[in-house]
């Protein structure tokens, strides 16, 4: 195994520092712009060279460049600009507020938030995807905010929470495939040390938001038009049958503009400028993901990333204690690559090694990358769950985080599983 190089860390280091003082002298964390301090990050990385090896600036230009444009990372800012195309449209032709008020005249209040976490599960597992469901979903709770005395940040994080039950659960998500390939078990084995793990945080989620105090405010009437629920119905019926995302968006936006151009709602002039508006809403976004891309891979050829993987196995030597690498090794390569799934394919060989020479069973630690990494990947503000939701509602991230109950639950229900050696598991 190469053992990299701390030097290459540095750049994340700077990252945390810029973000993190500047949260910590000024008392809010939103006067650092994320971008702004991804821009610092950059040039320091870019001014940054291997002991004993010394790139030109053009060389070291390409490593960004190529790292940023890799294709999960273009995937992802497609799928930041179709999300906010589709909530500009809804918003437009009355679906929000159609949806916001159909949800409230069905529901008691007291289990809106509930409510809106468990269909945040169905919809996640059954697309597989997280950011499609925040692109899906987001939109609804930003209404319900509007008319109920729920703060943003707060339903923000209920939606990050239905999420990312889906992503780390799915058998069709990214992390599901990544976790059971890396680790050769079986996908419905991973699934059934999974859910047991995050079945308590689960239950414990639900009965904390069913005893919020939400109050219906500004709305005296609950009117709806059915028909203006229509694009949310396409996008969850098609996500639930599995289509891909671009495509159950792609049509949810198609949708949207049809009924909007057939209600008046707008002309086809206007409705190129509602497009175009929430695209723009998520450029900010995009940016964000495409330059944290190519600082990863910068740290990646200075040796930051094998650095970090050594540092984290050179003392291993008990069963807990190899759980416990694995859940710090993928955790910390989630908040260094903002990217759960790459952090499971990183840490994946390694965790099968560890796993196989301290007697871990690989079915455990399966479970263990998916839940670690999804859980951090909930509570990140750089994430791209937290920036789209952070982005439809208007809010910054980091107001989010402190909502993020269930990633957080989860985590801690993944400590708990390795101190209490659970679940117990019979041999295939």
């Amino acid at each position: 195994m190469k053992k990299g190089s701390a030097k290459g860390l540095l750049p994340l280091l700077i990252f945390l520092l810029i973000f993190a003082g500047t949260g910590i002298i000024t008392g809010k964390f939103e006067n650092m712009p994320l971008l702004v301090a991804f821009m610092f990050t950059s040039a320091i990385a870019l001014a940054m060279n291997k002991d004993g090896e010394k790139l030109s600036l053009g060389d070291k230009v390409d490593i960004f460049a190529k790292n940023a444009g890799d294709p999960t990372l273009i995937l992802m800012v497609l799928i930041f600009i179709l999300a906010g195309a589709f909530y500009s449209v809804a918003d437009s032709m009355g679906a929000v507020q159609s949806t916001v008020n159909l949800g409230l005249s069905v529901l008691p209040s007291n289990l809106l938030l509930p409510g809106l976490f468990l269909v945040g599960c169905v919809l996640s597992f059954s697309m597989g995807t997280s950011m499609g469901t925040v692109s899906a979903l987001t939109p609804i709770a930003v209404g319900i905010a509007s008319n109920t005395n729920i703060s943003m940040p707060l339903i923000c994080g209920v939606v990050i929470g239905g999420s990312m039950f889906g992503d780390n659960l799915s058998f069709i998500s990214d992390t599901t495939i990544a976790a059971t390939r890396t680790q050769e078990v079986k996908m419905k084995d991973k699934f059934k040390v999974n859910f047991l793990i995050v079945l308590p945080a689960v239950i414990i989620n639900v009965i904390v938001l069913a005893f919020m105090n939400v109050q219906v405010t500004g709305l005296e009437t609950f009117e709806y038009n059915l028909v203006d629920i229509i694009p949310y119905i396409v996008i969850i019926a098609f996500a639930l049958g599995g289509l891909n995302v671009f495509a159950t968006l792609g049509l949810g936006i198609a949708v949207g503009c049809i009924i909007g151009l057939v209600q008046g709602d707008f002309t086809i002039v206007e409705m190129f400028g509602v497009l175009q508006t929430g695209m723009g809403w998520m450029q900010d976004v995009s940016i964000i993901a495409i330059v944290v891309g190519g600082v990863v891979g910068l740290m990646q050829y200075f040796g930051g990333i094998d650095y970090l993987l050594s540092a984290l196995t050179s003392r291993v030597k008990t069963t807990k204690g190899a759980q416990f690498s694995i859940a710090g090794l993928v955790s910390l390569l989630d908040i260094a690559t903002t990217n759960n799934t790459i952090s499971i394919i990183t840490a994946g060989p390694l965790a099968r090694n560890i796993s196989d020479e301290f007697g871990v069973d690989r079915r455990k630690t399966a479970g263990l990358l998916d839940i670690f990494s999804s859980g951090f990947q909930g509570i990140i503000p750089y994430g791209g769950q937290l920036l789209v939701a952070a982005g439809m509602a208007q809010i910054s991230p980091t107001a989010i985080v402190p909502f993020t109950w269930y990633p957080m639950l989860i985590l801690v229900m993944g400590v708990l599983a390795i101190v209490l050696d659970f679940p117990k598991l019979k041999d295939n």
